[in-house]
């Protein structure tokens, strides 16, 4: 099938870049001669050229149709977006020792724990529902496989996530740190209008960016 080869070699270097170069021995070889930075940007620069040339492919990769567009998926992306704005603006600059993302860990407090009150992984779990949001109107083969594959590996971060800092923290450290089931403490105002702001941006820039209008 045209296309379809160098969508699998995408996938196949999107997945290695994401568990060769943060793991040992290949992370602390990396930091130690590019530093803690740039250890950070190179990868996050990697991450981001890999990411375009996966989207490209999945473009390329020729048509399989498993359902065709409706008005109404329109709106599952629109609203699955909006949330993943939100928590990411909730999550930003906050403190969160238990995943991505996290500022000032040290200051954490289990009774007014934000937006970690209910999601210990906002990172994550935005970009779930970014990928999520985005099967419904693309219900091609090559974009489902794209983006249910990151939703998939977004659950499994989560739980490799988890796993890690329970480890690292010891079960008393990590049970006396569960924050209380509360949004106590999640921001403000303004963190809520830049959640507005970005979504805003990101419909306008879809165009630009992706080729397409993100409303129709």
């Amino acid at each position: 099938m045209a296309g379809w080869g160098e969508y699998a070699a995408a996938w196949a270097v999107f997945l290695l870049t994401h568990a060769i170069p943060v793991r040992p021995p290949a992370r602390p070889l990396l930091v130690a001669r590019l530093g803690a930075a740039g250890f950070g940007l190179a990868y996050s620069l990697l991450s981001v050229a890999v990411l375009a040339w996966l989207i490209g492919a999945a473009a390329r990769a020729r048509h399989v149709d498993l359902w065709p567009r409706a008005e109404w998926q329109n709106h599952v992306t629109l609203l699955a977006m909006a949330v993943a704005c939100l928590i990411l603006a909730l999550a930003v600059g906050r403190p969160n020792p238990f995943s991505l993302g996290g500022a000032r860990n040290d200051r954490f407090d289990p009774a007014r724990p934000g937006i970690v009150g209910l999601i210990r992984h906002p990172v994550l779990a935005a970009l779930m529902l970014w990928s999520l949001g985005h099967v419904a109107p693309n219900g091609d083969l090559a974009h489902v496989l794209m983006f249910g594959g990151f939703a998939g590996f977004a659950l499994l971060g989560m739980a490799m996530i988890d796993r890690r800092k329970r480890r690292e923290m010891g079960a008393d450290v990590w049970r006396g740190l569960l924050p209380v089931r509360t949004l106590r403490g999640s921001g403000s105002l303004p963190r809520v209008l830049t959640a507005g702001l970005v979504l805003t941006g990101l419909i306008a820039l879809h165009p630009q960016v992706i080729g397409m209008a993100a409303i129709w």
